[in-house]
């Protein structure tokens, strides 16, 4: 039986152990918000897990299943020539720029995309004053 989870081609290998480029993640500011866009296609949200830690590391985790994990006894036997879509475990972490409000992050997913939105706050600007010195 062959495993899903490897490939002869070096690049497919690459790509399903390398995060990075087996969820490939899109980053958009407006002037409201932080917006990630992750592809996992084929995943619901319920393959899905997103974690913040530390109020700004978030961390995208779940699994893509193999065809012979889902399949019935007969698909189980069947041949694969060429495995290229992504299998197994994924994690991706990244972390939150500071001006943001880390509590109040969204998420939501529609066609194989998984978005985050994480509002903005204004940050204090650090002030300058001039002090005068009083005479004693």
């Amino acid at each position: 039986m062959c495993s899903l989870l490897r490939s002869s081609d070096p690049i497919v290998g690459m790509m399903n152990m390398c995060p990075v480029l087996s969820t490939p993640i899109d980053w958009k500011e407006t002037s409201q918000a932080h917006c990630f866009f992750v592809d996992l296609p084929g995943l619901s949200k319920e393959d899905v897990k997103v974690e913040v830690d530390n109020g700004r590391v978030v961390k995208i985790s779940g699994k893509w299943k193999a065809e012979e994990e889902i399949g019935d006894e007969n698909e189980k036997k069947n041949l694969w020539h060429r495995v290229e879509r992504n299998r197994g475990d994924f994690c991706r972490k990244f972390r939150l720029p500071k001006n943001i409000m880390a509590d109040r992050l969204e998420a939501s997913m529609e066609n194989g995309v998984l978005v985050l939105t994480v509002p903005k706050q204004q940050l204090k600007k650090p002030f300058s004053k001039v002090i005068e010195i009083e005479e004693k």
